[in-house]
């Protein structure tokens, strides 16, 4: 059931962001500001991490998943001081930003970017 629940969970997320894109004018970049942004103000009000508890990596992987997990680290960090408060979303972020820029990194050294106008 963790499977099934996880594949409906990421996929349902993934709905919403693809029906936010073709239904309004929004661009790729404002459905993914959205998408974190709503992630951590629903963990801010304790609301993301029953999904999390029910669906694991179907909630975590997507988008809103980081905002949850930056908005964690930070309210974590929060406990220890104000200098926590601030370094400890992007501490708890740290492997995902770091897989991003690495996997990021290989991809452009394979493939040839080019400049679209």
């Amino acid at each position: 059931m963790e499977y099934l629940y996880a594949f409906l969970t990421g996929g349902a997320i993934c709905v919403i962001g693809q029906i936010m894109m073709d239904a309004t004018k929004l661009t790729a970049p404002r459905v993914l500001v959205i998408l974190v942004t709503a992630g951590a103000v629903l963990q801010a009000f304790q609301l993301y991490q029953p999904l999390v508890d029910l669906a694991g990596a179907g909630a975590r992987v997507p988008l809103p998943g980081f905002g949850y997990n930056l908005a964690k680290g930070a309210m974590e960090g929060a406990e220890e001081g104000l200098l926590q408060a601030v370094t400890g979303g992007v501490e708890a972020a740290a492997g995902g930003i770091s897989a991003a820029i690495g996997w990021g990194y290989i991809i452009s050294m394979v493939f040839n970017p080019r400049s679209v106008r």
